[in-house]
């Protein structure tokens, strides 16, 4: 086998591509021949040393993927020889094998190809339990999602509006925006060309008639957070998903009050180890939703998987839309 192999994390330039033994499965485990895996912000993360999870030296980076299970350990049994399947196991996946716990492993039904599979569980799965865990979403409300154009917020969009909502999409592009706009976004602000914060603000409270957004989608943080927790409606809930600017923001928290507004924290990746039932149940419908074509994740290309570098350029040069995902 091959595999992307993190040594030093002191950045991508550090990984190398190296061959490895093939390795077989222990108890609980499965080998899985992956297919394709995608690239997430944490994937970034976790090769600069930045992210809160840090695994042991050597590592292979790649936290989502699908494929084929060609091997499987002592006591797994939910499993089978040849089945397709994608897992989300937080490294890994840029490689042409990888050992899983079955336990993670989703199977995937008929008609779910492997591409769209490997981009599915972190966006779909921290969309979901933001929207309709943590914000209680309710249909008719308004919703607005930063960075809408990205894995997270094409993810939002969609089920915002499988959810019954109206979606306010803010995106730094008009190509960005119209991408938004073609998945189900109701109304969609350039950023770019309303600017942060009075310009944003008015485009905001233009596109809710001034009463201001019910639940605002923030996978962005940076600059951006205040002024869009002012133009928050009454009663609203302002979601922390993440804060791909870069930046972590401090708010004046006389606004929650002023306001009648909550600030609410979205930990996905907790909630599905603290509350796996809920997260299975959350999951089993989001796969319903693909199966009934209300939900499909936007690629913006696949790459050959020895292409990963140019993959981890792409995507900081912040001109990716929807997922990235890498094939082999």
């Amino acid at each position: 086998m091959h595999a992307w192999l993190c040594e030093t994390p002191t950045g991508v330039d550090a990984l190398t591509w190296t061959e490895q033994p093939t390795p077989t499965p222990g108890p609980g485990q499965a080998l899985i021949e992956i297919k394709a895996a995608s690239l997430n912000f944490p994937d970034l993360l976790i090769v600069q040393n930045k992210y809160q999870i840090k695994p042991p030296l050597p590592f292979v980076p790649g936290s989502e993927y699908a494929g084929v299970v060609v091997a499987i350990g002592e006591g797994v049994t939910q499993l089978q020889m040849g089945q397709n399947v994608a897992c989300l196991a937080g490294t890994g996946g840029f490689a042409t094998h990888v050992l899983a716990p079955a336990a993670l492993c989703m199977p995937l039904p008929e008609g779910f190809g492997h591409v769209d599979a490997a981009a599915f569980i972190m966006t779909y799965g921290t969309s979901w339990h933001a929207l309709m865990d943590r914000a209680q979403l309710k249909p008719g409300e308004t919703v607005l999602v930063l960075g809408a154009a990205g894995g997270v917020g094409t993810a939002a969009i969609q089920i915002a509006k499988a959810a019954g909502a109206k979606v306010i999409a803010a995106a730094s592009t008009d190509e960005k925006c119209a991408l938004c706009e073609s998945i189900g976004a109701d109304v969609s602000i350039n950023y770019s060309t309303h600017p942060l914060p009075g310009a944003f603000r008015d485009a905001i409270k233009a596109a809710t008639g001034g009463k201001g957004p019910d639940v605002i989608y923030d996978p962005v943080g940076g600059d951006f957070a205040e002024p869009a927790f002012r133009s928050i409606g009454w009663r609203g809930r302002y979601l922390v998903v993440g804060f791909a600017a870069g930046g972590i923001p401090t708010l004046p928290l006389n606004l929650t009050l002023l306001k009648g507004a909550s600030l609410v924290g979205v930990f996905w990746g907790d909630f599905a180890k603290r509350e796996p039932q809920a997260n299975a149940k959350m999951m089993a419908e989001l796969a319903v939703w693909y199966a009934e074509g209300k939900i499909k994740p936007v690629i913006d290309r696949t790459m050959p998987m020895a292409q990963l570098k140019d993959a981890y350029t792409h995507m900081g040069s912040r001109g990716v839309k929807g997922k990235l995902v890498m094939v082999n």
